[in-house]
């Protein structure tokens, strides 16, 4: 029993040591370069070397490691690539315009994508810190299932806020159509999914405290993106730039804030 809590505080503190290691070496490059354009490609990044390194410490390869390291990888791909093709198509990003220019300051974003990453991913991290796993059961399926669908929503959600965006025609407007017309924050909703899904779909193997340290993971995503930095920001950044705009208070009154369905449904 303490050689396998071993072996899952070694896998707990050695991806938080590659992790935090990956992060400050972005930092220093970023840094000196004054650039925010590889922030999001390193967050990506890490994930996916995480996922990995967890995996292969353990070597034992159990079908729910393989497979829910495949669903992190795989997000963590969709997500990446999406947003490295914004910073390359935007040329900047807002939420580093001052801090950029700023090492102490940006040190700190920095080391927050570190937090983030690590604590977001600690269910596949406990998981693949555990040698014996039972076999998959129908609530791995759900987990599965769960993960689909939010990576789904997240997905489409994304791709039809990117084609709104590189349209001139939109500059300065606000998208309201497909999944945007009745969720303000419907990539937000998928990402939810996405990491109730992962958590789900490791609990078969976790017992006792191990599930809940893995349940910090979807209840800090959720909190992350519906209080702190998430809604909070863009609701008050929409309200700013659109609050006094008839167009934009009728859509805000027929929407829901997270939810894509139509208001009234349920």
């Amino acid at each position: 029993m303490f050689g396998m809590e071993n072996v899952m505080a070694q896998t707990l503190l050695g991806t938080l040591v590659v992790d935090m290691g990956i992060q400050w070496f972005g930092w220093a490059l970023a840094a000196l370069l004054k650039t925010e354009k590889f922030y999001d490609l390193f967050g990506s990044l890490t994930f996916i070397a995480l996922s990995l390194q967890s995996l292969l410490s353990n070597e034992s390869f159990a079908s729910r490691q393989v497979i829910l390291t495949s669903m992190v990888i795989c997000w963590a791909v969709r997500l990446g690539s999406y947003l490295v093709a914004r910073i390359t198509r935007d040329g900047s990003d807002k939420r580093f315009e001052e801090a950029k220019s700023k090492p102490a300051t940006f040190f700190v974003y920095w080391s927050l994508q570190g937090v983030w990453v690590w604590l977001t991913a600690l269910p596949l991290f406990l998981l693949n810190g555990i040698s014996n796993h039972p076999a998959l059961t129908a609530v791995d399926f759900i987990g599965m299932a769960v993960w689909a669908v939010g990576l789904f929503f997240e997905t489409v959600a994304d791709g039809q806020k990117w084609v709104f965006k590189s349209d001139p025609k939109n500059d300065g407007r606000f998208i309201q159509t497909g999944l945007w017309k009745y969720s303000r924050h419907p990539n937000y909703f998928g990402e939810i999914l996405v990491w109730w899904g992962v958590f789900i779909t490791s609990v078969t193997s976790l017992t006792g405290w191990q599930i809940a340290v893995a349940a910090a993971s979807p209840i800090f995503v959720m909190t992350l993106l519906l209080y702190v930095s998430g809604v909070p920001l863009l609701e008050a950044s929409a309200d700013k730039r659109w609050g006094n705009d008839l167009e934009y208070q009728e859509y805000k009154s027929k929407s829901r804030v997270l939810l894509p369905i139509p208001r009234g449904s349920i």
